[in-house]
């Protein structure tokens, strides 16, 4: 070390340098997994990056850091179940918590500011350069996934209270559900085709597939809870939890603003759930319907 570095930074660097040498391990990973030779080299590259900031830091602390296992894996898995955009850049939000670090080891540690350069600025760029297929059908999940909640949260709570019934409630539900599934999936490879968009029937796949498990889940609690209320409570719950997780995985995955987009989709499909469910009670007193 050129100059006495005081304890509490020797205990910052130690920090970033575990970081470093994890991220290291985690592009490594992950890369091996990617098949497109442009996205490889891009991992690559930033894992070679992240190996020169954790020997930059080594240097100055004389010894190398331990890799973090369970990180590691960790990123790991959840590349593996949302994909690898997703994943880097719920690790990069990680890295831009230790921003404030640098600039407190930059007075003893000339390296800091343009290692706080590169990580702020070349691994965004070259993650935003990633072409991964899945986010390149967002469109079509979101067309499955918001038809499905739309439309089956209002048709599973107009049911509940006119059929009052959970097993036939459900039997319903996957009924309709699945056949407007398929409907969904034809109409998006349709819609592609005339457009003369590659791939139709991928997007047609990613919309029905979007579309089905979005029916499983909401079909679920009436499967499983005996009261009809009850299981409705549920199924509106899933719905809020279904559009809170599908807009935080696109506003982090395509960098897209989350509050707004969730705030509608909610709205819209309780709004229409809310009106479906008053539609099934006018519907059953006009009739005078008993299940």
């Amino acid at each position: 070390m050129d100059k006495k570095i005081p304890l509490h930074i020797q205990k910052a660097i130690k920090i970033l340098q575990k970081g470093e040498i994890t991220e290291y391990y985690v592009y490594n990973k992950i890369a091996k997994r990617v098949k497109n030779q442009q996205n490889q080299d891009i991992l690559k590259r930033i894992a070679s990056q992240e190996k020169s900031h954790h020997d930059i830091w080594a240097a100055y602390l004389d010894k190398p850091a331990r890799p973090n296992r369970l990180v590691i894996f960790f990123f790991n898995l959840l590349s593996l179940i949302f994909g690898y955009t997703f994943a880097l850049k719920i690790m990069e939000k990680g890295e831009a918590k230790a921003q404030s670090n640098y600039e407190m080891i930059g007075e003893y540690v000339e390296e800091a500011n343009k290692i706080a350069l590169e990580e702020d600025e070349h691994e965004h760029e070259l993650i935003a350069m990633l072409d991964e297929e899945r986010l390149n059908y967002v469109g079509s999940m979101v067309l499955g996934l918001n038809d499905a909640l739309v439309e089956l949260s209002g048709t599973l709570a107009g049911l509940t209270f006119a059929l009052a019934n959970t097993a036939l409630i459900s039997l319903s539900g996957l009924i309709t559900g699945i056949a407007a599934s398929l409907s969904m999936a034809a109409s998006e490879y349709l819609s592609a085709k005339a457009e003369n968009k590659p791939n139709a029937l991928k997007s047609a796949l990613y919309t029905g597939v979007a579309y089905i498990f979005t029916v499983a889940l909401l079909v679920l609690p009436y499967l499983l809870i005996e009261n009809h209320f009850l299981a409705l409570g549920v199924m509106l719950g899933t719905v809020v939890l279904i559009i809170f997780l599908f807009n935080f995985y696109i506003s982090v995955a395509k960098d897209l603003p989350f509050r707004k987009r969730f705030l509608q989709m909610a709205i819209i499909s309780l709004s229409v759930a809310g009106i479906s469910f008053l539609i099934g009670i006018l519907i059953k007193s006009l009739l005078g319907v008993d299940v």
